[in-house]
């Protein structure tokens, strides 16, 4: 039995952070599942690495120009992640079946660019939404001030949402709050989902450096050490 399939029979669920079109087609994605993988998650970064640090896309890249000669590279962009979100929340179909909707999403990003505009951000995730088209998938939305209200009004109208961008307490305590109001207007909160991605290695990054910056012997033994301490706070 594998490591995941372990974690996940003690109510553990573990994503993926990654997406590529390569594991699409190699079938590595489908065996990751098999072993235990319950979601995945991606983001305009990973499809930016995915799709320049590779020969993965270039061809459907090429087949889509030829069709679209004038296609701005958002819209490229936008085609070729599409394709390989929709091929992902297939790929998880059972897990979310087997599991009642438990498990088994994959998350598509709305544009960073919109963290601080609340009504672009909602018609952009719906309108990914309705793009996509699978009830396995979940928008990610930032929990800045905008994104907020777009998070109660998007769980509200039945959109799975990935509340993301969360360093604190305050973060987490207002994205819940969002959460349950959107529940309270939803017609049937039994069929949408959400989670709360909280950030952990950057929380380390920035205080580390802050930390060595110090260079006390106590201040030098924390380093590593804050930002799973202030998970846990949040957590518990």
């Amino acid at each position: 039995m594998s490591m995941l399939r372990d974690l996940a029979d003690v109510g553990q669920s573990v994503w993926l952070d990654y997406i590529r079109r390569q594991i699409l087609d190699n079938g590595e994605l489908d065996s990751m599942i098999s072993d235990g993988l319950r979601g995945l998650t991606s983001n305009p970064t990973i499809f930016h690495q995915a799709i320049a640090g590779s020969d993965d896309y270039d061809s459907a890249i090429s087949a889509y120009l030829i069709e679209h000669p004038d296609a701005p590279v958002e819209e490229v962009y936008e085609h070729l992640a599409i394709a390989d979100i929709r091929r992902a929340a297939d790929a998880f179909a059972d897990v979310y079946r087997d599991t009642d909707g438990l498990d088994g999403y994959v998350s598509l990003e709305v544009s960073p660019h919109l963290a601080h505009d609340t009504e672009t951000t909602l018609s952009e995730a719906r309108r990914l939404w309705n793009l996509v088209d699978r009830p396995n998938l979940m928008i990610k939305v930032p929990a800045t001030p905008a994104g907020i209200p777009a998070i109660t009004e998007l769980i509200g109208s039945g959109i799975n949402v990935n509340a993301t961008l969360m360093f604190s307490m305050d973060h987490y305590e207002a994205v819940a709050q969002a959460y349950l109001d959107g529940l309270a207007n939803t017609p049937d909160p039994h069929r949408v989902a959400s989670v709360a991605s909280f950030f952990v290695s950057r929380v380390d990054a920035k205080i580390d450096a802050l930390l060595e910056k110090i260079g006390t012997d106590e201040a030098m033994a924390l380093r590593g050490t804050v930002a799973v301490a202030n998970s846990r706070s949040v957590y518990h």
